[in-house]
């Protein structure tokens, strides 16, 4: 019998110096998590925590003192914002926590390659980045070309909660599945499962189901297990929730003052899911209910509402100064998606997004969540707006919302991206790490828009600031043209679309391609230009 009370399930299937996979998906957390800290917490247990995204609730398990490694792609706080989180950064200056720090695709990848049991597989992204020094990557010649290798990443064990389960363990999950359940496929010992429901028959669902019962060591009813995070399960037997910001924020803000006053009352004290959520509250759960209607940002609205009045802020002008850059790119290269980056680049990304298709630009936002083609909502900034979910054109997970759209040749993408730090100039070691890099990651060139040095929307791409300008300046380069839009001067460049590669200026073979046609398409250049 695989239904086990919670505790029991944890206490049951979690041993000392395992390495933990906590399983992120669209929802970042699981009761499941909350009862090992509560069973842990302070018992020196030497995890290895493999969490794709600690965020400010991932600091449990450093505060316990539970965990000696942490293989992650990111170390900080979601909520309110993407932040540095001070007890992660402690504890990996001090050295007392090894981190290892992967991009979100490897970080899968190596999930994926343990579950197909391979001894490696092929990934096109660190290449030229710090994280290609990982004991876990390297680059080798084949006949091929290089070709970037990562070592699977095995867990011991797998935590993660899912909207429902039968009792013999079979497992339904909703998309957007970021990184997917790859980790619990590859577990040594397999997946301990919290689900808002447990039901007689799976049947009616079969379609939906991404866990077979053989990989499941046991399934525990939670309701509410995903909180803080939401839970969307559009289509199954059970009730989907938002995602609790407030608590996420005071998560945050506790990690700043008496962390472990906050983590006695919320992780160690309550002894079972309903004690929990009893000290939730029927009108927190009934609210976080209410915030799965895709309309429920209007009461946000009405609650916070914009104070026109006010000065327009240093980052409200950054956020808008990318958009029209982006807009500008998106019409140069004929972008078909933009990676929505986190914070200000989000923002950004949104207003440049809908700007470039309300002037008829076919470009789709995507986030590497899983969404593709959604809409964000007034009054909610959060990149990962589970609001947006029911009306996203497609979701998916992060291996192809990475691996393909972005790092594959049939779509033209562009990265709006937030950094902590940038320098002004480039050095030439990071020019050429940049090349590395660029080759490496996608024939289709994503371009990022978050730097300052881009031309203006008025200078002409294909010419450096200091070159001739006719009469009225540089007009807008268009993809779909031999040359600027300029009607007294040219700049004779062209671009291959689909390589995001210029062609030669004045003969017709592509800069890139033999005999003017494309290799990626089979088409000349007349015909896709």
């Amino acid at each position: 019998m695989k239904q086990q009370s919670l505790a029991h399930a944890v206490e049951g299937n979690v041993r000392p110096g395992d390495v933990v996979h906590l399983v992120c998906g669209h929802s970042r957390w699981s009761a499941a998590a909350r009862e090992l800290v509560r069973q842990q917490w302070g018992a020196d247990p030497g995890y290895t925590l493999v969490m794709l995204s600690l965020s400010s609730l991932g600091a449990l398990f450093f505060r316990g003192g539970m965990v000696r490694k942490v293989v992650t792609a990111y170390s900080g706080d979601t909520f309110p914002t993407y932040t540095p989180n001070p007890i992660f950064r402690d504890a990996y200056k001090s050295g007392e926590v090894e981190v290892e720090h992967w991009s979100i695709l490897t970080f899968t990848q190596r999930l994926e390659a343990a579950a197909r049991g391979l001894p490696a597989v092929t990934t096109g992204s660190l290449a030229g980045s710090s994280m290609a020094a990982n004991d876990a990557y390297a680059e080798v010649d084949s006949p091929f070309g290089p070709v970037g290798l990562l070592a699977p990443l095995v867990p011991d064990v797998a935590l993660l909660h899912a909207p429902v389960a039968d009792a013999a363990g079979n497992v339904a999950v909703a998309a957007p599945f970021l990184e997917g359940v790859w980790g619990a496929w590859a577990a040594r010992r397999g997946a301990i499962v919290t689900v808002e429901k447990v039901v007689e028959d799976l049947g009616p669902w079969g379609h939906l189901v991404q866990l077979p019962a053989h990989r499941v060591l046991a399934v525990a009813e939670a309701p509410f297990g995903a909180h803080p995070g939401g839970l969307f399960a559009r289509g199954l037997p059970v009730e989907g929730y938002g995602e609790d910001i407030p608590f996420w924020t005071a998560a945050r803000d506790a990690t700043r003052g008496d962390f472990d006053t906050w983590a006695k009352h919320w992780c160690l004290e309550p002894a079972t899911q309903d004690e929990y959520l009893e000290r939730l509250g029927t009108d927190k759960l009934d609210w976080l209910r209410s915030r799965t209607d895709p309309e429920s940002w209007r009461a946000d609205a009405e609650a916070h509402p914009v104070d026109e009045a006010a000065p327009v802020t240093g980052w409200e002008t950054a956020a808008a100064v990318a958009a029209r850059e982006l807009v500008a790119r998106i019409d140069t290269l004929g972008a078909d998606a933009v990676l929505a980056g986190a914070g200000v680049a989000n923002l950004a990304a949104w207003v440049g997004v809908a700007r470039a298709r309300g002037e008829g630009r076919d470009v789709c936002l995507t986030a590497e969540l899983g969404l593709w083609g959604y809409t964000p909502t007034p009054a909610d900034p959060y990149i990962f707006n589970h609001r947006v979910f029911p009306g996203s054109s497609m979701l998916t997970d992060a291996t192809r919302v990475l691996g393909m759209v972005i790092g594959g040749p049939g779509t033209v993408s562009i990265g709006c991206l937030g950094a902590a730090q940038a320098t002004r100039r480039s050095s030439p070691a990071a020019r050429s790490s940049s090349a590395r890099a660029a080759e490496t990651m996608s024939r289709a060139a994503p371009t990022s828009a978050s730097s300052s040095r881009l031309p203006a929307p008025n200078v002409c791409p294909r010419r450096s600031a200091t070159s001739p300008a006719p009469a009225g300046g540089w007009r807008r380069w268009s993809p779909t043209s031999a040359s600027c839009a300029s009607a007294t001067a040219s700049c004779g460049s062209r671009r291959c679309r689909r390589a995001a590669t210029r062609w030669t200026n004045g003969c017709a073979p592509c800069a890139r391609h033999a005999a003017g046609t494309c290799r990626w398409t089979g088409r000349s250049r007349s015909s896709h230009r």
